[in-house]
């Protein structure tokens, strides 16, 4: 039942943004709920103070990107020999669409390779924490912060810590 109301949930999320061709468009930040930044359009974006402080959902990609994905998709996204680099793909993927890839997966079969993304929806340490990820992902892609863990950043809102939990079942 779970897994059917994060894909439920995935969906909603997906269908609710509208799709641009463009994933990295303009990144900043015009609006802030609870410490969740969106763009212009609405989509989920980071946010990097002067003195390099990231906010809460910057810092959780980061953390969550080197817990799940880097594996294949390398350090800081920078990609390897068989997954690509995610800080390449969000210059042009859109929010919904790097939504679907993760939750159902991707298979490319050319002549000379078979690559195979895994779906990830029903992991619940990748499912509740994609637009994390994908706000880290979208910061590297912009180079709004570097190849290191980021030295400072915001707390944790009540919302965020909220949202978890029911995310996670707790």
């Amino acid at each position: 039942m779970r897994t059917i109301l994060m894909f439920a949930a995935i969906a909603v999320v997906a269908l609710a943004k509208p799709a641009f061709a463009d994933g990295s468009g303009d990144p900043t930040a015009v609006k802030s709920e609870d410490g969740k930044y969106m763009d212009k359009d609405g989509n989920p974006t980071y946010k990097v103070a002067p003195d390099g402080t990231v906010d809460w959902y910057t810092y959780s990609g980061y953390r969550r990107y080197h817990s799940e994905c880097h594996v294949c998709h390398g350090p800081d996204g920078m990609g390897s020999s068989y997954a690509p680099a995610l800080k390449d793909s969000l210059k042009t993927m859109s929010y919904a669409d790097f939504l679907g890839v993760v939750a159902s997966g991707r298979k490319n079969v050319t002549s000379s390779q078979d690559n195979v993304m895994p779906a990830f929806g029903d992991n619940p340490n990748v499912s509740c924490y994609m637009d994390d990820i994908y706000v880290y992902l979208r910061a590297r892609a912009n180079d709004a912060v570097g190849r290191v863990r980021p030295a400072k950043h915001e707390d944790k809102s009540d919302a965020a810590k909220k949202a978890e939990d029911a995310c996670m079942g707790h």
